[in-house]
């Protein structure tokens, strides 16, 4: 068969088997253009198919060579500058200087001839390894991404608009993953370490972060980071997200100015700082807020404010200072108001005793699923304080306490709604009453792209507070709690 059949055949327009007694009459290619060309197309695609594999095996060399050199010299850069990276005594522009000088001195002795754009590429990957957040920096800038989840070096998730996205983006080592997080904690004072192997930070725009690494981490160090905005929300931007209705913002914050006590209420990741950073916002400037938290996180925007953060033990396993012990500090410290800004063990009895004592219009948030799981973690929290108090009189001393509950949820299709706006109206037994003003409507249904259609709606039962409005002189429409006016004649 010669060649022209041959390639005929495989291609499967080979003619038709002829018998093996007669001899192949010769193929003149010559009378043949169209099978030529053919002959000359697969020629073509084959040699585009090899230059395509051998420029994918290219630039797969290149991208590991760079990789290579980038952690050379990453790894080089570090030992030269040894403790300076972590030096809270040098200043930023200082420490810039000092990588850029170094890193070039790397580059050079490294001998290995750069385009100036992988030599900028370069420069600025390994800058961002040492002063900013290794391969997760690009996320942290990204106004699109809310939290920044890393598994292990390799794997790393990013939630956008409430959902979550597997990203090609991976550390290099769990030694690379191992030296942001100690970097990321050294700034605000803490360490972790085989002893201290798990920590609560933050960064300096106070983005929450976690860090866990080995023997509690079986797959390496893991980092999760909740960014907060540059810019906090304002009221106006949760209503124009659907998160709270006009009508809810105007009695919360009515319920603020009245000095009501406030229990924000939610699972993980709700949005519950943030919900009580719009709260915070009613505060009136002439107040004295005192804020306690476990890691700073909220940002008031009034100027008589007063920021208090924990501090865990330290390698000798003394100093330690819990937010009970800022509770207790902070009343005498005389505030106006008092901002924890999540109670997750005893010090939740010196709240309440606050709240009980004078200092009205604290507020505060709580794990929970519903507005009654939250009186029944509050209890359960007050319990953590070691007192044996009998539970009808923990009972009483929340229902005396908290006057409203705000509870908001994530919901399926990603977005955060306030769902209950609660009053806690006192006891009746030994069961502590609430009554809804406002709920979620989840009978709306979802769109077709999945997302809720409802929004909450007033129960129309004017909560008992309102008579305190009326002696502070505070005004709230009557559209507020579902009634509408009487239209005149």
């Amino acid at each position: 068969m010669s060649l022209t059949d041959r390639f005929l055949q495989l291609r499967g327009d080979a003619p038709a088997a002829k018998s093996t007694d007669t001899p192949e009459a010769p193929v003149d290619i010559f009378q043949a253009p169209s099978t030529l060309g053919r002959i000359h197309e697969a020629k073509a695609a084959a040699e585009t198919h090899s230059d395509a594999v051998e420029l994918t095996q290219t630039a797969s060399v290149a991208s590991e060579a760079l990789n290579a050199l980038k952690e050379r010299a990453s790894q080089a850069l570090f030992e030269r500058l040894g403790s300076r990276i972590t030096d809270s005594s040098i200043g930023e522009e200082e420490l810039r200087q000092s990588v850029k000088d170094e890193l070039k001195a790397v580059v050079d002795a490294e001998q290995i001839p750069l385009t100036g754009q992988e030599r900028q590429r370069l420069i600025r990957e390994i800058s961002d390894d040492v002063l900013g957040h290794g391969p997760i920096q690009r996320f942290l800038d990204d106004p699109a991404v809310t939290e920044v989840m890393v598994n292990r070096f390799d794997q790393i998730y990013v939630e956008r608009q409430g959902q979550l996205f597997l990203t090609d983006t991976k550390f290099t080592s769990d030694e690379a993953l191992r030296r942001v997080i100690e970097r990321i904690v050294s700034h605000v004072g803490r360490r972790i370490d085989e002893s201290s192997p798990l920590v609560d930070a933050r960064l300096s725009d106070g983005s929450r972060v976690n860090a866990i690494i080995p023997p509690l981490a079986v797959n390496g160090p893991a980092l999760t980071i909740r960014k907060f905005g540059r810019d906090p929300l304002t009221v106006d931007n949760l209503i124009s997200m659907g998160s709270l209705s006009p009508e809810m913002a105007e009695l919360l914050q009515a319920c603020v100015l009245a000095r009501m006590n406030i229990i924000v209420s939610g699972g993980t990741g709700t949005g519950k700082t943030t919900l009580l950073n719009v709260l915070s916002s009613f505060i009136p400037a002439s107040d004295r807020i005192v804020t306690i938290e476990d890691a700073v996180e909220l940002q008031l925007q009034q100027d008589h404010v007063v920021r208090l953060e924990s501090r865990p033990q330290n390698i000798e396993g003394k100093g330690e200072i819990s937010i009970r012990d800022l509770v207790r500090n902070s009343l005498r410290m005389r505030p106006d108001r008092i901002v924890v800004g999540e109670v997750r063990g005893g010090e939740c009895l010196d709240m309440l005793q606050a709240m009980n004592t004078g200092h009205d219009g604290s507020i505060s948030t709580v794990h929970a699923n519903s507005p009654r799981d939250a009186i029944a973690r509050l209890e359960t929290l007050v319990l953590m304080a070691g007192m044996d108090l009998p539970l009808r009189a923990v009972r009483e001393q929340v229902a005396s306490a908290v006057n409203l509950i705000v509870h908001i949820s994530r919901l399926r299709d990603g977005s955060r709604r306030v769902t209950h706006i609660t009053e806690v109206q006192g006891m009746e037994g030994d069961i502590v009453t609430l009554q809804d003003a406002f709920v979620f409507d989840y009978a709306a249904g979802v769109d077709s792209s999945g997302r809720f259609l409802g929004k909450p709606i007033p129960t129309g039962v004017r909560p008992r507070f309102t008579d305190r409005f009326a002696e502070l002189g505070i005004s709230v429409s009557p559209a507020v709690f579902g009634v509408q006016p009487a239209r005149g004649r």
